[in-house]
Parts: C-alpha cells; sequence; structure tokens
C-alpha cells in the first residue's frame, strides 16, 4: 500500500481511509465543520490554495463528487482543471501513467481520481513527483475516503458522538466502496456496533467488514439502530442477468416508513446517491424529517475543502 504520509507525518496523499489513525480522522473532521454552512449563507471562500492546480481524472461518471471537489478547489483559490476519460487521450491509447506524467508537466499540484479498477490511485500515487497529492474521488468497490469522511461528519453533526452509537448498512454492500470507507472511519472513531444488512448475494467476502454483524433480515437488522445508511444498487458492477428485480428488492429490502420506524425515534436515514427511490427507499422516507441525505451532500463540499487545504496547505506559492 502507498504511503499517505509525509516523512513530517502529514498528510501527502488521501487514498484510503483504513490506516489513518482516530487524531487524524478527527484532525479532519474538525477542519471540515469550519466549512460548513447553513444553506442561505454564503459558502466559504479563501485564498489558501492561490497559485496551485488542482485536476480532477474521472473514468467513471459522478455529479455529486465531481462537482464538489471543484467547488472545494475554487473555494479555496486554486485553478482547476476538469478531465473526462472519454475526451482525453486515455480513448487513443494513451495511458493513465502517461497521463499523470502531461499534467504534472503543466505545473498540476494535486491530482483528483476516480477510476473504476482497482489500485490506479495507488499506482499513480506511486508514481508522482514529490510535490504531487493523490487524493481518491472513489476506487472500484475498494474505498471512497471523503465519502465516509462526510458520512461521519453527518452522523456526528446529528448524534454528537460515536461512541454507543448503533449502524446499519444496508443492501448492496458486496460492491459498495461507500460502505468500505464508512466502516473503515467509523471502526476508527469508536462505533462497535456496525450492521450489515441485506440478502447474501450482496453481502461481502466473509474476511472482509471484521467484527460487524450480518443480518439477513431488514427487519431485525435495523432493531433500535441509530443511523440507517441505504446503499445504491450497483448496476455497472453486475452482469446482466444478475442484477436484482427492482419490485422484488424494494418489497425485501427497501426502507419504507414501516422498516423505519424500527429503528430509534431519532434515527437518521442516510444515502449516498444517485438513489433509486421505490428501490432502495420510500420517497417519504427520502424526503422525510429523519433523512440527512442533502446534509451529506453539502457536507461534501466541506470535507473536500477540508482534505484539500490538509494536503496542499504547505504547497502555497
Amino acid at each position: 500500500m502507498t504511503e499517505q504520509l509525509r516523512p513530517d507525518g502529514s498528510l501527502r496523499h488521501l487514498l484510503t481511509l483504513e490506516t489513518l489513525s482516530r487524531a487524524q480522522l478527527e484532525r479532519l473532521l474538525d477542519r471540515a465543520q469550519t466549512f460548513v454552512r447553513p444553506l442561505g449563507e454564503r459558502p466559504p471562500r479563501t485564498q489558501a490554495l492561490a497559485g496551485l492546480t488542482v485536476a480532477n481524472l474521472f473514468t467513471e461518471p459522478s455529479t455529486r463528487t465531481r462537482v464538489s471537489f471543484e467547488l472545494a478547489a475554487k473555494r479555496l483559490g486554486a485553478e482547476v482543471v476538469n478531465l473526462e476519460v472519454q475526451l482525453s487521450s486515455r480513448v487513443k491509447g494513451e495511458s493513465m501513467l502517461d497521463t499523470v506524467y502531461t499534467l504534472q508537466s503543466l505545473h498540476v499540484d494535486a491530482l483528483v481520481i476516480r477510476d473504476a479498477e482497482a489500485g490506479v490511485p495507488g499506482l499513480v500515487a506511486g508514481h508522482v513527483a514529490p510535490h504531487v497529492s493523490v487524493l481518491s474521488a472513489g476506487e472500484a468497490h475498494v474505498s471512497h475516503p471523503t465519502q465516509g469522511l462526510l458520512d461521519t461528519l453527518t452522523i456526528y453533526q446529528r448524534k454528537q458522538r460515536f461512541a454507543g452509537l448503533a449502524v446499519a448498512i444496508v443492501g448492496d454492500v458486496r460492491h459498495s466502496r461507500v460502505a468500505r470507507s464508512a466502516w473503515h472511519a467509523l471502526r476508527a472513531l469508536g462505533v462497535a456496533d456496525v450492521r450489515l444488512v441485506g440478502p447474501a448475494a450482496l453481502m461481502p467476502a466473509a474476511n472482509e467488514f471484521e467484527g460487524c454483524a450480518r443480518f439477513r433480515s431488514i427487519g431485525r437488522g435495523l432493531e433500535g439502530v441509530d443511523v440507517i445508511m441505504m446503499l445504491r444498487i450497483q448496476k455497472e458492477r453486475f452482469g446482466d442477468a444478475d442484477v436484482p428485480d427492482g419490485e422484488k428488492y424494494f418489497a425485501a429490502w427497501g426502507l419504507t416508513p414501516e422498516r423505519l420506524a424500527l429503528a430509534r425515534p431519532d434515527a437518521i436515514v442516510m444515502h449516498p446517491q444517485p438513489m433509486n427511490r421505490g428501490i432502495e427507499i420510500a420517497s417519504e422516507v427520502a424526503d422525510g424529517a429523519q433523512s440527512v441525505i442533502r446534509d451529506q451532500v453539502r457536507n461534501g463540499v466541506a470535507v473536500r475543502m477540508a482534505v484539500l487545504a490538509e494536503v496542499l496547505g504547505a504547497r502555497r506559492a
């Protein structure tokens, strides 16, 4: 695994939350909270990263993550370049590393990478120049570190603690990078009761998610939980014949008001989006009083501002 820290202990890359300590996670969450503003207020803007350039290199579709990384960099005063694979030289056969070397030559200071192939962010991080940082914006099914941070920030804003919470992660856990990053963060932050809830075919391998209880019944899995984290069915990671039937899936595993009532009365409902309404979650739940899904989106910009400021703060020209 590529080292994420500089020799002085500061964060240079963010590829995974798995190796970060509780103190490092709390530092990022505390920093992110300083960038949070209520809707209707002007978002924070600084020139902390003036003179630096951030390149967003996405080879998978994205709305929230790409836009929030772009907004985060611009609100810190950085210049931003957005690349999509269908518009880049990679469609002509150029390797990822050659694309990266080109961007380095253009004085890019940070590369934000989303790729469907596992290992790509780490590969790039192992080959960039010493002054360049690499941030994962989603790596195959493996990790999505800034999503894990924004999820834990959202939980803390509503619960003001991690100790003693019960968190249910529901749905397509097997294919979910969101679930893996959330679990790494929750474990490090002291959440002992993390439940995996879903059909057997969508559960991860037995050697993953150590210490998590597994439930084959959504009713039992949601009993008394404080946080319900719904997951999208990752259709792009299935064979065509293996995609679950939407109506049947909702009947067995969709989050309805009746199932939400099994959780604690003040339980919060999360979803990383995009949502498949009527398949993973009922609209009245997604838009209901216990939903914090829009808070997650707002917190995404704050978290990405915190991460960019952390890894690039010493690089300002």
